[in-house]
């Protein structure tokens, strides 16, 4: 497919039209038109930097979300560029760090929610678009930017903790999520994108009939297969220098008295974020009120799980 240019074609009236109605070719074009000016602004304020290039590409992310916001299509340019600035002025005043794509951010919140933003995406087909855009990012900077915007799990230490990593490096790898994200996006724009839906109902579905297979005690056989031999404990609840399978481990919290209950869930095609409601009422262990299992596939089923305890808010 030939590259987008920016420079040709439709009005940004005509773009911002049809990028409003669903069209995400017409976004891709309207975002790599109006980039140099979006950047020129973000300099402006926050000099040569990182921080400059995150301001971009949150602002390109933002407007994924609110395109639909737009009032007067014919000056969608000016609109961009006042995002770009907004965000600029929220790094500049930020005295403490907090979730930063505000594009990706306001697509997490509780499940079944009716105000959810992701309903404005899918009636678009945005968020599909973002979805094969973050599967694309290679496997460490995609669970980062999966924890940091989709997941519960959202500070830099908590993600730190969660990927057994240094909070530079949680920094690091989300600056450079940020930058393949925002170039990812405008490549793909009008390419055909897969329903993502799918594989979180899938990894939802997959999710409750693990509990409920742990609960009465055996693992049906396509439950059975998600969990293989082979499969790994790691982290906080594994064993280092010795494997340890998943179901021993949680069976014996469950005798225990500890149960958990699905409440919400982040899926892509090889990582899944499962995070769950903890209760332990008379229980032999007293747990968090919530974790979280983060998982990594292959084939469909998990090698490796991690079970992550996040911090108490202060």
């Amino acid at each position: 497919m030939a590259p987008l240019d920016p420079s040709a074609g439709p009005t940004d009236e005509e773009l911002t039209r049809r990028a409003q109605v669903g069209e995400t070719g017409a976004l891709g074009l309207l975002l790599a038109r109006h980039q140099a000016s979006m950047r020129a602004v973000a300099l402006s304020l926050l000099g040569y930097g990182p921080d400059a290039e995150d301001a971009v590409q949150e602002a390109a992310l933002t407007a994924l979300r609110r395109i639909g916001d737009v009032r007067d299509p014919a000056a969608a340019g000016a609109w961009l560029r006042a995002i770009v600035r907004n965000a600029c002025r929220m790094r500049l005043r930020r005295a403490r760090e907090v979730p930063g794509l505000d594009g990706l951010d306001q697509l997490h919140l509780n499940d079944g929610e009716a105000s959810h933003p992701e309903r404005r995406i899918e009636r678009h087909a945005m968020r599909d678009w973002i979805w094969d855009a973050v599967e694309e990012l290679p496997q460490q900077l995609r669970l980062v930017l999966m924890l940091r915007h989709f997941s519960g799990i959202t500070s830099y230490q908590e993600i730190a903790d969660a990927c057994e990593v240094p909070v530079g490096t949680v920094r690091s790898r989300l600056s450079q999520a940020r930058t393949k994200m925002a170039q990812v996006l405008i490549s793909t724009a009008e390419q055909a994108h897969d329903d993502a839906s799918t594989v979180t109902d899938g990894s939802r579905r997959e999710a409750l009939a693990t509990l409920q297979a742990w609960e009465t005690g055996g693992l049906p056989r396509e439950i059975s297969e998600l969990w293989p031999a082979e499969t790994e404990m790691v982290g906080r609840l594994g064993r280092p220098g010795e494997r340890v399978h998943p179901v021993p481990v949680m069976r014996s919290y469950l005798e225990g008295g500890v149960r958990q209950h699905l409440h919400h869930v982040v899926a892509g095609r090889d990582i899944a974020i499962w995070e769950m409601d903890v209760t332990h009422h008379g229980a032999d262990h007293v747990c968090p009120p919530s974790l979280a299992w983060l998982m990594f596939r292959r084939d469909g089923r998990v090698e490796k799980l991690r079970v992550v305890f996040p911090r108490p808010v202060q």
